[in-house]
């Protein structure tokens, strides 16, 4: 390793300047709606990023479409994705990938930032994912000193929906996986370093259910009940779960998110919407419950004066360990170790864009950013000592694979890609 380690000293002199890149990100908000403060933020990081040489480009995403109150179809527009690439045609090429948007809106009051100790950094996405960023960043900034670098060709994509699902960005990253050799994704680690290593997949759905209006007591017997239809279909969904059979390793998940309808109770209500999420470890459980959601639709259906409009499916396909991809994790431990950086890693339930070049055939890494805790919440902190741990162990992988010292995995055949 003697000859990386110029390199890797010149990122332990970066915790400063890393640490203030997220400062002056993370008080940008870059809720996945505002699309003010995405545009804010991809200017931030076009500009950021333009020192590593690459070519920039904003990438327009389609609005999202959602189910509103009214249960009709809604339009939102998205941020634009941020694309940046060099040597294209290199023979080797890597993608990597984190998201700009952060879960806070534009009204939510946990906006501020603040130092918590020498060590330790609050404030909105500092570790969701605006350290990710930075790690990202200046591991490509080494990379790019490494005598090496020109045997490879790297991708780099920020998307500014990942919060939301990545409804408008999710083609880009089928896209990417076929361009490229391997992908690494800097989502924050497990508070202790932990990579995440299979995930689940996952699918959201939104269920409108139809009956008909009436007076609840002049003309009752005239009214279908479409809070009741609703509940129906919500006991046979919720019948589904196998998670009460094996609490410690369920087979299949499907969570009841919401569910809203009605007003006033002296009328025969005419609308209720059910959104629900499943969840399974295999695609094949996966794709039964999804099929096992629809029967369920279809039984309520049969309800007199009822009908159901069943929107949404599956999001992201499993993650799998399979050879090519333990191969890469295996790479990124012998790095670790020769930092002195324990990597370990271990199955999660949650999902990622890390899933979606996963299934598009790519071997993936997603957890590459910093060590923190407390994501989604007011309490979300950021170990500002992580930020160049991290980033020593993306650059020195990167730099390995470049001189030679690491074999490359070889891809698997890729697998559908949900849309």
């Amino acid at each position: 390793m003697s000859s990386h380690t110029p390199i890797l000293d010149w990122i332990e002199g970066q915790q400063s300047r890393m640490a203030g890149l997220v400062e002056r990100w993370a008080r940008i908000n870059s809720g996945s709606i505002n699309l003010d403060g995405l545009a804010e933020m991809a200017r931030e990081l076009m500009a950021a990023f333009a020192v590593l040489g690459g070519r920039a480009e904003l990438v327009d995403l389609a609005p999202r479409l959602s189910v509103d109150p009214a249960g009709e179809f809604h339009e939102t527009p998205l941020g634009q994705a941020l694309r940046i690439t060099k040597r294209p045609d290199a023979p080797r090429r890597v993608f990597l990938g984190i998201h700009m948007d952060t879960v806070f809106g534009r009204d939510n009051p946990f906006q501020d930032v603040s130092h918590v100790d020498a060590q330790t950094l609050n404030g909105p996405g500092v570790l969701d994912a605006k350290g990710g960023l930075a790690v990202m960043f200046v591991a490509l900034e080494a990379f790019e000193q490494c005598p090496a670098a020109g045997e490879i060709g790297w991708e780099v994509l920020i998307n500014p929906d990942e919060e939301i699902g990545s409804p408008g960005s999710a083609h880009l990253f089928a896209e990417c996986a076929a361009r490229n050799h391997i992908g690494l994704v800097f989502e924050p680690t497990l508070p202790d370093g932990t990579l995440a290593g299979h995930r689940g997949g996952s699918g959201n759905y939104t269920a409108v259910v139809r009956g008909r209006s009436a007076h609840a007591g002049r003309e009752f017997n005239k009214g279908r009940n479409a809070i009741e239809a609703a509940a129906d279909l919500v006991a046979r969904l919720a019948a589904l779960n196998s998670v009460r059979d094996a609490p410690a390793s369920p087979s299949g998940i499907v969570n009841i998110g919401a569910i809203t309808g009605g007003g006033p109770v002296n009328v025969v209500p005419g609308l209720a919407i059910c959104r629900f999420n499943i969840r399974a470890r295999d695609r094949a459980k996966l794709q039964h419950l999804a099929e096992q959601a629809e029967a369920a639709a279809e039984i309520v259906r049969q309800r007199d004066g009822i009908s159901v409009e069943l929107h949404g499916g599956v999001t992201s396909w499993p993650k799998l360990m399979d050879p090519p991809t333990l191969e890469l994790f295996n790479h990124v431990r012998d790095c670790g170790e020769a930092l002195g950086i324990d990597v370990r890693w271990q199955d999660t339930g949650g999902v990622c864009d890390g899933n979606k070049l996963a299934a598009a055939g790519l071997p993936t890494i997603d957890t590459l950013g910093p060590r923190g805790g407390g994501m989604h919440s007011e309490q979300e902190y950021l170990r500002l000592d992580s930020l160049t741990e991290r980033a020593k162990l993306a650059a020195l992988l990167l730099m390995r694979l470049a001189a030679g010292e690491l074999p490359w995995p070889e891809r698997r055949q890729s697998s559908a890609v949900a849309g």
